[in-house]
């Protein structure tokens, strides 16, 4: 399997996660913005990432979104389950699953890019990568109100994710699901982010044990030798 991606998006990192998690070989191909489209339209008519490619006989040959990663990979390779077996359980994790791709990864992806034109411009100052932040801000329309916003709604949501995470290891049920790996993933870039980092070790502790569990390297600005410490509950019997 290939997985065409950005390297340094939370969406191809949950899609990673999904696929360290199921324990599957694949490669990753890293793609250029502004240039990725030429690669991408071709195969899915679209021009976002991540793109899966099974390249498998009787599969499709690209797979766009990362929730349909999920739901192929789940098809593909049952075990582990990425989902819920209890309907009720499953129906509550893909309403997780969608709230954190629609509403918090979209509110991480303005605060993350707005730090990092500002105050963590020192993060990499290098002129690409600072002409690849100003293309990211332009193609949301990330103004001050705009991000102002995000970061209400990001308050909002990691209030959410505390009262159900911070001390229980798992979002839903007894075990990890696309909940989980979705919050991993697309809450990781605050892990760069001082004034998230520090008064929320709790959740970069899971975010921490969710890619162990999924063998995934650790996001930037966390590691093994300063990663929180958090004691998680012992799962429900």
């Amino acid at each position: 399997m290939l997985l065409l991606q950005f390297s340094t998006s939370h969406y191809c990192r949950k899609a990673r996660l999904a696929l360290g998690y199921k324990g599957l070989d694949y490669r990753v191909e890293n793609l250029t913005p502004g240039a990725h489209v030429f690669r991408l339209k071709p195969l899915t008519g679209l021009t976002t990432v991540p793109v899966l490619l099974p390249e498998l006989t009787g599969e499709a040959e690209a797979i766009a979104d990362s929730s349909h990663i999920f739901a192929f990979l789940e098809q593909h390779q049952p075990d582990p389950p990425l989902f819920p077996a209890d309907p009720a359980q499953k129906m509550e994790a893909t309403f997780l699953e969608d709230w954190l791709d629609e509403s918090i990864g979209v509110a991480t992806r303005f605060v993350y890019y707005d730090y990092r034109a500002g105050e963590g411009k020192a993060i990499d100052p290098s002129l690409m990568s600072q002409v690849v932040i100003q293309i990211v801000r332009r193609q949301y329309g990330m103004t001050p109100a705009r991000v102002a916003l995000a970061a209400e709604r990001l308050e909002e949501g990691l209030n959410v994710l505390r009262s159900r995470w911070h001390d229980r290891p798992y979002l839903v049920g007894d075990r990890l699901s696309i909940a989980d790996l979705s919050a991993a993933a697309l809450l990781s870039p605050l892990a760069r982010l001082p004034h998230y980092r520090d008064p929320h070790p709790w959740l970069f502790a899971r975010i921490i044990e969710v890619h162990r569990a999924c063998n995934e390297p650790l996001p930037p600005g966390l590691s093994d030798t300063d990663a929180p410490t958090v004691v998680s509950a012992p799962p429900s019997p």
